[in-house]
């Protein structure tokens, strides 16, 4: 999804591919293990800036390239934060954002704490490498986490878990803002996301009923983004409590699903955005085209067979949706691609969304 803009801003792209076949072999131009530093490094030598698609990179790769005098957006110490939960947590206690109640666990009796002082309910978070829905765990008592206590323990004595309260959301939203190293900082309007088994499924932009907090959305991200000097897109996934409050969930240090939208339904998408910040170039206006855009995930896709198998049909049935789809196999909860309507009115505007993603359901 970020060719396009590539070849629009005259930019040319090269991807670092982790294995043959993978949907980034568009642009691919080599295939290697992005967590070995040599064969980083030695992608790196023919690129002017590495940027990421996601937050995986080891700090001790990401390291030795800063060392070796290459441009890293978002850098080591941005990209930290988004790796590990933790810490994430830490760092945004440090800068004031509003969080749920959380704390480090080590063991059960730390969760049990914790559960006896929040209502007998909480989330289990693995530090690391949950997304989708995966390392997340709603829990109401102590031994529901045992597993994940025994696997971290191998990682030491300090190793820890998350712990977080259940927060009574009425609802989940999403605000994407872009910066350049130059402090240059643009917003996208705050969208409503909705999760089905903790993957997101749609996005309604601009999110319905948001008028009052639009701006302090806005603001919050771009102190977030700010203070940890990200350069690029940054996702903050955000809870809406049931008495009005913001409290941030989640942070993505790249294009994010929830951005998706910006494609077809803002002047910049956050594609071309995200390329323009880390070539430190002037950022584009990230205004709506449209009064809404809904966004609808593709799941799963068809169980008959490949994707394009669907293409003819859906094309013919809605000609006013743009279809994208990434060259995935098909596998029941995998986001294989999206579709994006525009209109005047949101419920009808989600109903052909849902209509369009239905023709590749099943």
């Amino acid at each position: 999804m970020m060719i396009p803009p590539a070849v629009g801003l005259g930019l040319e792209l090269r991807v670092l591919a982790e294995e043959p076949g993978m949907s980034a072999a568009l642009a691919a131009t080599q295939v290697g293990d992005y967590r070995d530093a040599a064969t980083v490094l030695d992608f790196a030598r023919g690129v002017d800036v590495v940027t990421f698609d996601h937050e995986h990179v080891p700090q001790a790769v990401l390291r030795e390239l800063v060392e070796a005098g290459v441009r890293v957006h978002p850098g080591p110490g941005a990209l930290a934060v988004a790796q590990d939960k933790i810490t994430m947590r830490e760092r945004l206690a440090e800068l004031g954002a509003p969080v749920p109640a959380w704390a480090r666990v080590r063991d059960a009796a730390e969760l049990a704490d914790f559960l006896e002082a929040h209502g007998g309910a909480a989330v289990v978070k693995t530090p690391r490498g949950g997304y989708d829905g995966k390392g997340v765990r709603v829990v109401r008592a102590a031994d529901q986490a045992d597993d994940w206590f025994l696997a971290v323990a191998e990682h030491g004595a300090d190793a820890a878990l998350l712990v977080e309260e259940l927060v009574d959301f009425r609802r989940e939203l999403a605000q994407s803002v872009a910066r350049r190293p130059s402090g240059e900082l643009r917003a996208w309007p705050l969208v409503e996301t909705v999760q089905r088994d903790g993957v997101c499924a749609e996005v309604t932009a601009p999110a319905p009923d948001s008028e009052a907090l639009a701006g302090p959305a806005a603001e919050l991200a771009a102190s977030i983004a700010n203070g940890l000097e990200v350069t690029g897109v940054l996702a903050v996934e955000l809870f809406e409590t049931r008495d009005g409050r913001l409290l941030v969930n989640e942070l993505a240090m790249r294009p994010h699903n929830t951005g998706h939208w910006t494609i077809d339904g803002a002047v910049t998408s956050q594609f071309e955005q995200h390329l323009r910040a880390v070539a430190d170039l002037p950022l584009g206006d990230p205004a709506p085209t449209a009064p809404w855009s809904v966004m609808v995930n593709v799941l799963g896709g068809p169980a008959d067979g490949p994707m394009p198998i669907r293409y003819p049909e859906a094309l013919a049935a809605r000609p006013e949706t743009r279809f994208h789809f990434y060259g995935k196999a098909s596998r029941p909860g995998r986001k294989v691609g999206h579709v994006t309507t525009t209109g005047g009115e949101p419920g009808e505007t989600l109903a052909r969304a849902r209509a369009a993603a239905g023709f590749f359901e099943g």
